[in-house]
C-alpha cells in the first residue's frame, strides 16, 4: 500500500464535495478504531474507510455501480484485494450478496454510523461531535424519521464485530472527536 497522503490526494482528485470528503475521513477514523478493537491491520482498514466512496461522484447516485466502480478505480493503486472486496460489499445493492467477513461488516457499520453521528451533532447547540453523548445517538437510532437515509441495519452489523451498539457508538465518538475540526465541526 501507498501512503495515507497519497490516498487522500487520490480521493480529493475524484471527490470534490467537502462533506463527502469529511465523511470519508470520518470513516477512516472509525475504521482505524475498529481495527484496533478487532486486532486487525489499522492502516489497511483505515485506508479502506478513506477510499470506500471514491466513486460516489462518478456513479452519480447509481447504486448498481457504486462500490464496484470504486474497486475498479483502485485496482492499479496498490490497494489489497480484501480492501477492494470490502469497498464493493459496503454497498449491498451493487454486490447482490451478503457481507461475509469481519472487515466487510466493519466497513458497512463504520461508514454508516458516521452519518448518524454527524446528524446528531448538528442538532446539538454547539454542533460539536465532542459534545455528543452515546445516549443521544442510541435514542436517535430508534427514531426512524431522524436521519432517515441512515441504514440502521448496517450500523447493527457492529454486533458481528463483538460490539454492542452502545460500545460501538462510544468507540466511534472517541475516534471522531479528536478530528472534528478537520471534519468541519
Amino acid at each position: 500500500m501507498k501512503s495515507r497522503e497519497y490516498y487522500l490526494d487520490l480521493l480529493k482528485q475524484n471527490v470534490k464535495n467537502p462533506k463527502m470528503i469529511a465523511h470519508c475521513m470520518a470513516s477512516e477514523a472509525v475504521l482505524r478504531a475498529l481495527a484496533r478493537h478487532c486486532g486487525a491491520n489499522e492502516d489497511l482498514w483505515g485506508i479502506t474507510g478513506l477510499l470506500h466512496d471514491i466513486d460516489v461522484e462518478k456513479t452519480e447516485g447509481d447504486s448498481s455501480r457504486h462500490g464496484p466502480l470504486g474497486a475498479e478505480m483502485l485496482k492499479n493503486e496498490d490497494v489489497p484485494q480484501e480492501s477492494l472486496d470490502a469497498i464493493v460489499m459496503h454497498n449491498e445493492k451493487a454486490s447482490g450478496k451478503p457481507r461475509e467477513t469481519i472487515f466487510q461488516h466493519a466497513l458497512a457499520a463504520g461508514e454508516t454510523v458516521t452519518g448518524l453521528i454527524f446528524a446528531v451533532a448538528l442538532v446539538y447547540p454547539d454542533k460539536k461531535i465532542s459534545s455528543v453523548k452515546v445516549k443521544s445517538v442510541t435514542k436517535r437510532m430508534k427514531e426512524k424519521i431522524f436521519a432517515a437515509s441512515v441504514k440502521r441495519e448496517n450500523i447493527m452489523e457492529c454486533e458481528s464485530l463483538g460490539l454492542e451498539l452502545d460500545n460501538f457508538i462510544k468507540l466511534s465518538l472517541e475516534a471522531l472527536s479528536p478530528i472534528e475540526t478537520e471534519l468541519g465541526f
